[in-house]
């Protein structure tokens, strides 16, 4: 692999005002001398703006740190961005999230997943950066029985449009990286987790329903297991694969590899569903979101399956552990706790 220095250069992140994007633009920030750090963000509706907006108010206090309003599907935005920027590394986390969303609104995905990422490797190609970056999915996987998951499995049987399209983005980009020779990095996150998180993902809803005094659904009756993955644990995955561009090499028949990667980052853990919740409203009622005497068993109710789910979750995370010297590490409990304690701050306080 190839070292990429990440201090005194710019970095081009797109979905900045997202979970992942801000919580890495932070990070890069905070920790890389002379970076400058340039992100775009649709600041779409999807879930709650104020949301967004609060973590770009964080990132907005670093003179270091430009944002761009606008939409990577719109190709004239991206190509201008390049040429006015240059960017050394671009970190593509831009996308329309959500298996159960994609069912109903698949424009969206079509939009963003798929035209949105296109843009950016052209613009990559156009405008040659040491290394692309950019977010694929656990649900790639799809309904594979064999776990834990690993990348060398076969991936071509997704069970949403969602799954579809971050299987499409990893297809792009080992063509792009073949026939541009773009060195870029895939990375199949696995349940994303923790504060200032996605109100769609179920630990989020779970707390808004649990506060308002709603039952919650737990799904195949609470024995679907999803490997959890704590956002810091994430962001610490992401920036050591920033700095490690895979190798320009010549193959055997003479003709170019394409620099082209591909990594789980996962707890390696799969909990169930069950005890999430368990140790969620544990954390809950510690961090005084819910009442002492909070009757949590008359608020559950275990429901069948959904459409575009699957039963299990569980990252082989070797390969990551081979070339980084890095696996995930927070334990569910500490994670939920530092969410609930941001959830009473945020909503509460």
């Amino acid at each position: 692999m190839s070292k990429v220095d990440l201090h005194n250069c710019t970095v081009f992140v797109t979905g900045a005002a997202g979970f992942i994007g801000a919580s890495l633009c932070l990070r890069l920030l905070e920790e890389m001398d002379g970076i400058s750090v340039v992100g775009i963000d649709n600041m779409n509706d999807y879930y709650d703006v104020s949301l967004k907006e609060f973590r770009l108010s964080k990132l907005n206090r670093y003179s270091s740190f430009t944002f761009i309003k606008g939409n990577i599907a719109d190709k004239a935005l991206i190509q201008s961005m390049f040429e006015q920027y240059r960017p050394k590394v671009v970190v593509n986390l831009a996308a329309q999230a959500g298996v159960r969303y994609s069912i109903t609104n698949p424009d969206a995905y079509i939009e963003s997943n798929l035209i949105g990422f296109f843009n950016i490797l052209e613009a990559c190609r156009n405008h040659p950066v040491e290394h692309l970056v950019y977010a694929s999915s656990s649900s790639v996987y799809g309904s594979n029985k064999k776990v834990p998951y690993s990348t060398e499995d076969k991936v071509d049987n997704p069970v949403s449009l969602y799954a579809a399209t971050k299987k499409s983005d990893e297809l792009m980009a080992h063509a792009y990286s073949k026939l541009y020779d773009i060195p870029s990095t895939g990375l199949r996150f696995f349940t994303v987790y923790g504060p200032a998180g996605r109100p769609d993902m179920a630990y989020f809803g779970f707390t808004d329903k649990l506060r308002a005094g709603k039952k919650i659904q737990i799904f195949n009756y609470g024995n679907c297991r999803r490997d959890f993955t704590y956002i810091d644990d994430i962001v610490e995955g992401v920036i050591r694969v920033m700095q490690e561009a895979p190798d320009r090499m010549t193959g055997e028949d003479g003709l170019p590899v394409p620099p082209y990667a591909l990594y789980n980052i996962g707890n390696n853990r799969p909990e169930y569903l069950l005890d999430f919740v368990d140790i969620l409203q544990q954390e809950l009622i510690k961090a005084g979101v819910l009442p002492d005497d909070y009757d949590f068993e008359s608020h559950k109710e275990l429901v069948p399956m959904q459409p575009g789910d699957v039963p299990v979750t569980y990252a082989d995370t070797s390969a990551l552990e081979r070339d980084f010297g890095y696996k995930p590490s927070t334990t569910l409990r500490e994670g939920l706790r530092r969410f609930a304690e941001w959830y009473h701050d945020f909503y509460l306080s």
